[in-house]
């Protein structure tokens, strides 16, 4: 089990960036290292759970505006259609974002795509928050 200890830790110190932050108070230092944690273990979290349970309802990870804005962001692939309502599908798309390809051959996406499809997928979010307080939906 020592190597989900490696891997939670290279997700932290790679994703995260931990160690690039320049916060002069010890106090600031904690909440961001406490933020981090959260994030890392999250995709961690996720990919192992994908790994693990595959066929895992979706919701059991992912927020019902993430679904959606995955559904609209990352379209389906032909052969997709009868996996749709999995986690495995929708992490896949989530890595899609972060540059996995999907193609039939690749193995199951890691951490590095996931993080980064995350990011991409939070930013979005973000944004789309911002558009509907902006024009009052």
């Amino acid at each position: 089990m020592r190597w989900k200890i490696e891997v939670f830790h290279k997700i932290l110190k790679s994703g995260c960036k931990a160690e690039g932050s320049k916060l002069r108070t010890a106090e600031r230092l904690v909440n961001l290292i406490a933020v981090f944690c959260i994030v890392s273990w999250r995709i961690f979290w996720m990919t192992m759970l994908n790994r693990s349970s595959p066929n895992t309802l979706p919701q059991m990870a992912l927020t019902d505006s993430e679904l959606r804005l995955l559904d609209h962001l990352v379209k389906d692939k032909g052969g997709d259609r009868p996996r749709r309502s999995t986690l495995s599908h929708y992490v896949v798309k989530i890595a899609r974002l972060g540059g996995y390809l999907a193609r039939a051959n690749d193995p199951p996406p890691e951490n590095t795509v996931i993080w980064r499809g995350l990011s991409r997928l939070t930013d979005i979010k973000l944004g789309a928050a911002i558009e509907a307080k902006i024009m009052g939906n």
